[in-house]
């Protein structure tokens, strides 16, 4: 009963006035991003993050996360109509939403597309609701070592999946370690790292950081290519799948809520691995695994479905732990810390307009991104036509008024345009942003937890070992960074055999 009870409460939260334009500013904003290839969430994420802290706490949440699953809807417009993901999740849906739209069916293509992606949504959704409230209890019962080890065994796992390099992205989880505890020591008031400059004494700020390393950084890379954009000339039409549509479909969705919401629980899961891995069980198990790249529509319903309901998943660590699960999610943590909200178990008991406005808002924004979607596809189709020399210049203004009006200082522009600089030559080198910006956000709190540990046990690093929680997130930890070097020397032993 008290379930029902905390939903209505939220709907009356999210159904206000002011939180239900945030919300429909948030997907329309997000819906758009996912159009225009080459921005992503993350790059929308970071260029208006400066707008939301002049909001509440409640509107910033909804809008943000807004922004997040809308780009998840939009990214599949691109990938059907021009064979180019609007984002990275959408990369699988390129493989048989084009050649449908070859074979002119774009309308069904688009159309099980919105409604997986709201099917998907919606279950991650309503598991959201039921599992978090409980973690939370259980998790009041952590002390700093178990926040500790679960912070470690977060950062390795998303280290571990990451695409590229693993002592790559170790190097950029060290680097963000380092940045995060720029400023003054929390418990001695020492300055660190700050070269005497006045403004680094509260540490460097989440905004110009991650606008820099994804929003000019982004810029920078697309400028120096030529990406053409050739829409693919076919009527829109039919928009509805079949009957015969629906049954292919049904499967895939159902299968695809399921997975996305689950990956998109771990660290370093999210929306871009459910839609893989969906992608290649739905080929596995098919009956007919050779309609899989001509334009079969389940290698477009499942997809969509799992990077959708990914969405929801990630939200799960963050507002119950308080541990991002992923870059955009260590941007929101980011985002409710400068409000002055620490999110974790607590949450739920000191803020519950916050965790059940943010919850039952995403269920709105779902319902909204549905009517949005489907009528605008026309809309979306001449935004694409938007030149990039006219689009670049007014995201770098953007980037640069943002990175100005949080603190109206000098020194945060120049601290974008730094990271602006260093974003696009670690993806020129294939090093990834996200290990960084997750381990700059989890750094202080990450050293509150191991030196509150270390004063509980007078110093002994035992502690983490002989709390049963705690021990096993560092076992797990130690497992994932060894384990490379362990598959390394397997390799290596029949060689060494077969010599004696």
């Amino acid at each position: 009963m008290d379930f029902f009870a905390d939903l209505l409460y939220g709907f009356s939260v999210s159904l206000t006035p002011v939180n239900l334009l945030h919300c429909l500013i948030g997907v329309f904003i997000g819906t758009l991003i996912g159009v225009l290839p080459g921005i992503g969430p993350v790059g929308a994420i970071s260029l208006l993050l400066p707008i939301t802290l002049h909001t509440s706490p409640i509107g910033a949440v909804i809008m943000l996360a807004g922004i997040y699953y809308g780009a998840m809807y939009g990214g599949s417009t691109t990938s059907i109509l021009l064979n180019i993901p609007g984002e990275a999740a959408s990369v699988v849906t390129c493989i048989d939403g084009y050649q449908m739209a070859r074979r002119g069916r774009a309308g069904p293509a688009l159309g099980i597309a919105a409604f997986g992606s709201f099917i998907g949504g919606t279950i991650s959704i309503i598991g959201l609701m039921i599992i978090a409230p409980p973690l939370a209890e259980a998790a009041l019962k952590f002390g700093p070592p178990e926040y500790f080890s679960l912070m470690i065994l977060g950062m390795t796992l998303l280290i571990y999946l990451t695409s590229g390099s693993i002592p790559k992205a170790l190097m950029m989880g060290v680097l963000g370690l380092i940045l995060g505890v720029i400023g003054i020591d929390p418990i001695s008031g020492a300055q660190r790292f700050t070269f005497n400059v006045l403004e680094l004494s509260d540490g460097i700020g989440l905004v110009p950081l991650v606008m820099g390393l994804f929003g000019i950084s982004e810029v920078l890379l697309n400028v120096e290519q030529d990406l053409k954009r050739e829409i693919f000339q076919t009527k829109i039409r039919g928009l509805l799948p079949n009957r015969q549509d629906w049954k292919d479909s049904a499967g895939p969705i159902v299968r695809g809520s399921t997975l996305g919401f689950f990956l998109g629980v771990l660290p370093g899961g999210g929306a871009l691995i459910s839609s893989f891995v969906d992608y290649a069980m739905e080929k596995k198990i098919s009956k007919t695994p050779e309609k899989f790249g001509q334009g079969a529509i389940e290698g477009v319903a499942g997809p969509e479905t799992a990077n959708n309901a990914a969405t929801g998943g990630a939200f799960i660590p963050l507002l119950t732990l308080g541990i991002p699960a992923n870059v955009v999610m260590a941007m929101l943590l980011g985002a409710l810390m400068i409000h002055g909200m620490q999110p974790g178990p607590m949450l739920l008991q000191n803020h519950p307009e916050l965790f059940w406005g943010v919850v039952t808002s995403m269920y709105v924004g779902n319902g909204i991104l549905l009517l949005l979607n489907l009528p605008l596809i026309g809309l979306w189709v001449q935004v694409l036509k938007v030149p990039y020399r006219i689009l670049f210049p007014l995201i770098l203004l953007f980037c640069m008024i943002g990175s100005y009006s949080v603190n109206c200082s000098n020194l945060d522009m120049l601290i974008m345009l730094a990271f602006g600089v260093i974003g696009y030559l670690m993806k020129k080198f294939d090093y990834e942003g996200a290990p960084m910006v997750l381990a700059y956000v989890l750094g202080p709190m990450l050293e509150m937890a191991l030196r509150q540990s270390l004063t509980m046990s007078n110093g002994s690093f035992s502690i983490f070992v002989t709390r049963p929680i705690s021990a096993v997130g560092i076992v797990a930890a130690i497992l994932l960074v060894a384990s490379p070097l362990l598959t390394r020397v397997r390799k290596h032993q029949p060689k060494v055999a077969g010599e004696i």
